[in-house]
């Protein structure tokens, strides 16, 4: 649609986050190293899973978005990963960078003039640019909650 620049715009302040709830930025900010894999009492996950989670589903979405030989990934065993703690001192660092990096790829797609935002994506069905930026977004906020929660909860908030 030709008159479609501020739901773009809005779509991609959605999904970076900061008008009514915490930035990506912020909640994995400075998040010390120790505490990246602490699970605290009443909590189902830590930090590191949330995280890995969080990038994981976003990397799922993007993939379907714009790959036409997308496959879909298993429920839950690919969308979580294995060990409550990160698997080596870099691995957290790597989850962010990929993660923001994905982000910044969907607001891409979105900005641009040339995607439709409400065509049907050809291999899905029904689903379109549009809807998979709204679930993008809603789940990110949904999962930096937690990762606020968590952080409160192990000390690590200010």
């Amino acid at each position: 649609m030709p008159n479609d620049a501020a739901l773009r715009q809005h779509l991609i302040k959605l999904l970076k986050g900061g008008e009514a709830h915490v930035v990506f930025e912020d909640a994995v900010k400075d998040f010390p190293a120790k505490l990246r894999g602490a699970t605290p009492d009443g909590a189902e996950h830590s930090p590191w899973q949330v995280l890995e989670h969080l990038r994981l589903a976003q990397e799922d979405i993007l993939d379907f978005s714009v790959n036409p030989k997308y496959k879909p990934r298993e429920w839950p065993k690919e969308y979580w990963p294995e060990t409550a703690a990160p698997p080596n001192a870099t691995a957290w660092d790597k989850s962010v960078d990929t993660y923001l990096a994905d982000r910044e790829a969907l607001c891409v797609l979105v900005a641009d003039p040339k995607t439709d935002l409400y065509a049907e994506i050809p291999h899905g069905e029904g689903q379109t640019i549009l809807r998979e930026a709204l679930v993008a977004a809603d789940h990110n906020a949904y999962h930096l909650g937690q990762l606020v929660l968590l952080r409160r909860l192990l000390g690590a908030w200010k």
